[in-house]
């Protein structure tokens, strides 16, 4: 005779990593993640393909902001791709009950169109404004053709483009295969609407950068109400924290007579234009993340020539490197000798400080790249590839894959600011204090599933 026994069911492992989804608190329809576990960095990228953006409010608190209030509906796209990785998504009942509504657009311009397609064209402007947000397409011109807004401008792989609407309906409407052509068709087509920069940000543009801009905290908790400062440290000035940049800009006015200081009536940029109207320096005040573009720089041959070389620097970029590149363009520097080609003269001087203290160099199919060990890890490189008007030097510290900030300039850009920059990271120094980082405590809330759309068509005016 067998005796039955009762067998236990086996234990299944707890995810490594869980993420928790609710609207913003302050800016819905926009989203927050907020990120527990051992395997949080793994289950960022995958919240990073579906448009989340990391927030300097609070570690592991991600944002979804997007200017066709789909957020519901990419949310939902993110914790089905998170189950599928093997991390645990749970979604507030308030955020599960938006994703389960269907809605139409109130007045939408092109009705023949169904829900698939018309997310496949605010996708397609979604892309555009992200473009333009971190400062891969630069916006030189814009006009108000009437009824909407149309700008043109360039794009970091070399493409000359007209855009046409706004929001979730912007297009391309033309792509051109010189700045100048592009800017010539511009001006031919809007004539005296043509204003210089990029147009205001719509109120929808504004509302997705607020909540991008910070997340909710939650309440202080004994263990995180206080975190123990670190003691400051000497560290590379490429290494240390951002600082006041809009500090930085002003003490550069104020310093140097033969820049003017111009805004126009979109507060979101100031520019810093040099009496000869070939130097401009554009300094983006509503930048947000780390990856975005705070700083461009642009050097014409004439007020009215073409462009002679640009370059780019990003939130993260610390104070003393800015620093350093400005009063390099204050200084003869800027000009250089004309749009002269990178020869092999040109990359020796511009990396010659970083080789006299020991950065190691390589070299491959692609270009030279120039690294520091750690525990402050950066590096310079320039891409043989690389064609005028894309950038071909590239600086940065941190992961090269993920970098604390990046500073790009196109293959034009003078050797001698080149060299002041790597100087500056290869022997400036700064004073910078760790900040804390509080585990955040872990989440008690239900497992919520994504639930099938129920459909109901409440019409909707953007």
């Amino acid at each position: 005779m067998t005796q039955n026994t009762r067998r236990e069911p086996m234990p299944h492992p707890e995810p490594a990593s869980h993420v928790h989804l609710a609207f913003h608190a302050d800016h819905e329809p926009a989203i927050t993640a907020t990120l527990t576990g051992s395997e949080h960095a793994a289950a960022r990228k995958v919240l990073l393909s579906h448009g989340f953006r990391d927030t300097a409010a609070r570690a592991r608190v991600m944002v979804l902001a997007r200017i066709d209030r789909e957020e519901p509906y990419y949310a939902a796209r993110a914790a089905e791709d998170l189950a599928h990785h093997g991390y645990r998504a749970t979604i507030e009942p308030a955020l599960q009950e938006k994703i389960g509504t269907e809605w139409t657009w109130g007045d939408y311009p092109m009705p023949w169109l169904d829900r698939d397609e018309v997310r496949e064209v605010s996708a397609a402007a979604q892309e555009i404004h992200d473009d333009i947000a971190s400062g891969r397409l630069t916006v030189h011109l814009h006009a108000h053709d009437g009824w909407t807004t149309v700008v043109v401008g360039t794009h970091e792989d070399g493409s000359h483009v007209h855009l046409h609407g706004e929001d979730h309906l912007r297009q391309i409407t033309g792509v051109y295969d010189t700045e100048a052509e592009a800017v010539a068709g511009f001006h031919r087509l809007f004539s005296v609407a043509v204003r210089p920069g990029p147009a205001p940000a719509t109120d929808t543009e504004r509302a997705a950068a607020a909540a991008l801009r910070s997340a909710a905290a939650p309440a202080s908790t004994p263990d995180t109400a206080c975190p123990e400062q670190a003691a400051p440290e000497i560290v590379p000035a490429h290494a240390t924290d951002r600082g006041d940049h809009e500090a930085l800009l002003n003490a550069f006015l104020d310093a140097q007579g033969e820049w003017e200081k111009w805004r126009t009536w979109n507060d979101n940029c100031t520019y810093a234009v040099h009496e000869s109207q070939t130097l401009r320096v554009e300094f983006d005040h509503e930048a947000r993340h780390r990856s975005d573009i705070a700083w461009t720089v642009t050097a014409y041959e004439s007020p009215v020539g073409e462009r002679l070389w640009h370059a780019t620097a990003t939130v993260g970029t610390p104070v003393e490197i800015m620093s350093t590149f400005l009063d390099s363009l204050a200084s003869e520097n800027a000009w250089g000798d004309g749009p002269t080609p990178v020869t092999e003269k040109t990359i020796a001087e511009a990396t010659r400080s970083l080789g006299d203290v020991g950065w190691t160099h390589t070299v491959n199919s692609h270009g030279i790249t120039l690294t520091t060990p750690r525990p402050h890890p950066a590096g310079v490189r320039f891409d043989f590839l690389a064609a005028h008007p894309g950038p071909a030097w590239t600086l940065w510290s941190g992961n090269p894959d993920r970098p604390d900030w990046t500073i790009r300039l196109s293959p034009y850009t003078p050797a001698a600011l080149l060299q002041d920059l790597t100087f500056a990271l290869a022997h400036g120094e700064a004073t910078r204090t760790p900040p804390p980082h509080p585990e955040p405590a872990p989440l008690s809330t239900q497992n919520v599933a994504p639930a099938s759309p129920q459909r109901s068509t409440p019409s909707r005016r953007r």
